[in-house]
């Protein structure tokens, strides 16, 4: 009686569908009904069966008896499908599978156990390494696809458990790892660290000194690599200070590739935290190398690419050059030699305690070569990182590689031999001339904001614009619906100004949002828009500064033709001449700077925002633009208050209104020509963060100040309410109100004008006026009363006739500050 191996094959079986059972190529017939709605009404398909034949037979009779059997049963139906093989299409082999060879099991829990060498189809049985009365089994099968002998799974259910496994990291230490149960400890440790991601300093160093001991007896495969990846993995997400064994972690993800059996020419090992690349390289097929990661989703396995471009989103980018050759092959005459990237996506692991006033910005990316130091190359390595977070400040930063024998053994950031190439908003490339661990620092010397403040900076500018928003719209609509507060030059000049604040305003609230949907056309229009209507603003509050120093300062007749219009075109035509020029030049230097399938943990919707992104455009056309605006205004104050207590001094009957009216001019004209935003020149060094918030809230509120001393405070706006939104009491009557205030007026100025103690103002100060003036100020009647008006008040600014040849009425305007009302009257003159 002889036992043989033979496979029956069939190229030809039909059969009718039906929803039940298994067809010949294996696959349940109610999962092929759901792959295709539709089938013919017959199918042929090919089949191998492995048989195991005992026969007294030789092989060609047992060979015919088969097929005989397969014949009389080649039909079959349940009713619902047939099945029938073709006998033409049957082919029986006969083979010989020959044997399991023998092999050791090692259990940590069950013990060791050394397997014979059996034949195909047998089954081995050995005494429990705890009980011999009981038997671990393990049969020898047959590999249906090579036709080769291939042990089983080992049954050891029968065995009793040796000893128990620790189930803590502290119990760990007891184990002693051996070459028979490394990959049984590599796996008991990623389960008790996957389990206790708050361990000490003390269970991370146990971690990690098995974790060594493993590498060193183990055959690192790929499984046991990457279950070592995954320990890594827990190490990092730990909240344990990691400085003191992270040489020694670093160490071990460079030695699983170092020391890793694999077949073919690479492979990758990928984790939530960690990927590792090992590539084989041949000596004539070495043309330069790349690595990148991108796709980096938290909670996901990274993703990472060979020999490619760095796309938009890439997280981490290292090419080798063409002359690292010579450094890889030459030495030893060796024809191939291994090179090991490696990713780091958390930056537990590069803690230097001497950067001070540095962060690590980036990730982390290394590369290596096994037994061979790289340095001193000739043709540098490029390394590309994104950075963290966005480099929105144009803060400095500095290529760095992690050096293993800083800070005493301990590790810490080094820049020799590696050098800035260039940086933008979200990346920064470098040049190195060796081989290691790179990163990216930024230094943070200049800007020491922590993130609480950077979040209570922001919740303030975005309270005070929505009330700036909602002021300055009240202010519009008073000037707009009320003809008699727009009569004069200054009501105009600040209805302009209300309008581009209000723009401002508003863009900005909508900036995120708008940001947020990643159309990056969209993104430029609304970063055109907003940078436009911030340079109309600082545009008419030069324009509000120079029409008072015309009106206060340069007291003479002008006409000027078409004044409102002018001014109109100078306030909104050059922002848009400068914003023209930028997107000429290059309208990309618009944008959010973050590409829109850009996905890192680091960055939230709030780093997403449309403004001027290039570092040239956003100094020239807005900070240049600003400080210009700045020094004149600023000017332009001084003067004022110069002139200003010129005139109290003058008349110090007339200005006892104390300090607090003082203020409220000085708050009132700081609003006015804008020069709260100066507060952004002295934010740095250690005053930065009081002047950020100083900067945060008054320029966020500039529009509610606006409101304030512009329609709250002011006496006519106040009228006008009272007209024509008023009822009951509180309502004036617009006839009665104005010919009372009309006649209180005269009566007052008349008052004043018998009032022997009043002098001219003009009459102590000479060359004071124009060439048009001619020393006349004895010609001119000064009319000095003490009002109830505390704030800067100035109308017809430049006194302008219908004509500019020869006026026909007398030109007025009136200065009233601090309870000193003056008007100056000049009479009619003609050519």
């Amino acid at each position: 009686m002889t036992v043989s191996h033979l496979i029956v094959s069939n190229d030809s079986v039909s059969r009718m569908p039906s929803p039940y059972g298994i067809d010949p190529a294996g696959r349940s017939l109610r999962d092929h009904r759901r792959r295709r709605q539709t089938l013919s009404t017959t199918a042929s398909y090919g089949c191998k069966i492995l048989l195991q034949v005992t026969s007294e037979a030789n092989e060609a009779k047992t060979k015919e008896l088969i097929k005989q059997v397969l014949i009389q049963n080649s039909n079959y139906t349940d009713g619902s499908i047939s099945v029938r093989a073709d006998p033409a299409s049957i082919h029986i082999q006969l083979i010989d599978p020959g044997a399991c060879p023998a092999e050791v099991t090692h259990s940590f829990s069950k013990g060791n156990y050394t397997w014979p060498e059996i034949k195909a189809g047998h089954t081995a049985s050995l005494c429990c390494t705890g009980n011999p009365n009981h038997f671990a089994m393990r049969k020898c099968d047959v590999n249906g696809e090579t036709d080769r002998a291939t042990w089983a799974n080992p049954m050891l259910e029968s065995c009793p458990t040796l000893s128990s496994l620790p189930d803590n990291i502290v119990d760990l230490a007891k184990v002693d790892v051996t070459t028979d149960n490394a990959l049984v400890v590599a796996e008991l440790i990623n389960n008790l660290t996957s389990d206790s991601p708050k361990m000490n300093l003390q269970e991370v160093e146990i971690v990690v000194s098995k974790v060594v001991e493993v590498m060193k007896v183990g055959e690192v495969t790929p499984s046991l690599g990457l279950t070592i990846v995954d320990i890594v993995t827990n190490i990092m997400e730990t909240e344990s200070n990691l400085q003191p064994v992270a040489n020694q972690i670093l160490e071990i993800t460079e030695s699983i590739g170092n020391t890793m059996s694999f077949d073919g020419e690479s492979v990758s090992i990928t984790s939530p935290m960690l990927a590792l690349t090992v590539l084989n390289i041949n000596s004539s097929q070495f043309d330069g190398l790349a690595f990148g990661v991108t796709s980096f989703i938290q909670g996901h396995d990274l993703q990472t690419f060979i020999n490619q471009d760095p796309f938009d989103d890439t997280v981490a980018y290292i090419s080798l050059p063409r002359s690292l050759e010579k450094h890889l092959f030459q030495q030893r005459n060796r024809t191939m030699a291994r090179v090991q990237f490696t990713f780091y996506g958390k930056t537990v692991l590069f803690q230097d305690s001497i950067l001070r006033d540095r962060i690590l910005n980036t990730y982390v990316v290394s590369a290596t070569v096994t037994n061979v130091t790289i340095r001193d190359l000739t043709d540098p390595v490029t390394i590309t990182l994104q950075h963290l977070k966005p480099n929105q400040y144009n803060e400095s930063v500095e290529c760095v590689f992690w050096d293993l024998n800083g800070n005493n053994g301990l590790g810490g950031w080094s820049s020799e031999g590696c050098r800035m190439n260039s940086t933008s908003l979200n990346h920064t490339t470098c040049l190195c001339d060796h081989l290691t661990h790179f990163g990216v620092l930024m230094d943070l010397s200049r800007t020491p904001i922590s993130a609480l403040d950077d979040r209570i900076m922001t919740m303030i500018t975005y309270v005070g614009c929505g009330l700036s928003s909602i002021f300055l719209t009240v202010t519009l609509l008073s000037y707009i619906a009320f003809d008699k507060l727009r009569r004069d030059y200054p009501s105009k000049i600040l209805m302009n100004l209300s309008a581009a604040l209000l723009l401002l305003n508003l863009l900005f609230l909508i900036n995120t949002w708008l940001a947020s949907f990643g159309n990056h056309g969209l993104c430029i229009c609304l970063a055109v828009t907003l940078h436009y209507s911030l340079l109309a603003s600082f545009t008419w509050m030069l324009l509000a500064a120079v029409h008072m120093y015309f009106a206060l300062v340069k007291v003479f007749n002008i006409y000027v033709h078409s004044y409102i219009l002018k001014l109109c075109s100078i306030g909104w035509g050059v922002p848009l001449v400068v914003v023209s020029i930028v997107l000429a030049i290059n309208k990309d230097f618009y944008g959010s700077g973050v590409s829109a399938e850009s996905v890192s943990p680091a960055k939230t919707p709030e780093d997403v925002f449309c403004w001027v992104q290039d570092n040239v455009a956003f100094y020239v056309s807005v900070v240049a633009y600003f400080l210009l605006i700045l020094v004149c205004n600023l000017a332009v104050f001084i003067v004022v208050l110069v002139q200003i207590h010129s005139l109290k001094a003058r008349n110090p009957a007339g200005s006892q209104s104390g300090h607090l009216s003082n203020l409220k001019s000085v708050v009132s004209l700081t609003f006015l020509l804008g020069l709260t935003w100066g507060f952004g020149c002295f934010a740095w060094g250690p005053a930065k963060v009081p002047f950020l918030y100083l900067f945060s809230i008054c320029n966020s509120l500039q529009g509610f100040f606006i409101f304030v001393f512009h329609c709250l405070l002011k006496e006519n706006v106040r009228k006008q309410w009272r007209i024509h939104l008023c009822c009951g009491r509180f309502r004036l009557n617009e006839y009665s109100d104005w010919s009372r205030s009309g006649t209180n007026g005269r009566s007052r100025a008349n008052q004043a004008a018998r009032s022997p103690s009043v002098k001219s103002v003009k009459s102590h100060k000479s060359n004071s006026t124009s060439s048009t003036s001619n020393g006349s100020d004895s010609g001119r009647k000064l009319i000095s009363t003490v009002g109830s008006h505390l704030d800067l008040v100035y109308e017809n600014p430049l006194a302008a006739s219908s004509t500019s040849s020869s006026p026909s009425f007398p030109s007025v305007f009136r200065v009233q500050t601090n309870g000193l009302e003056v008007h100056y009257q000049q009479p009619s003159w003609k050519k």
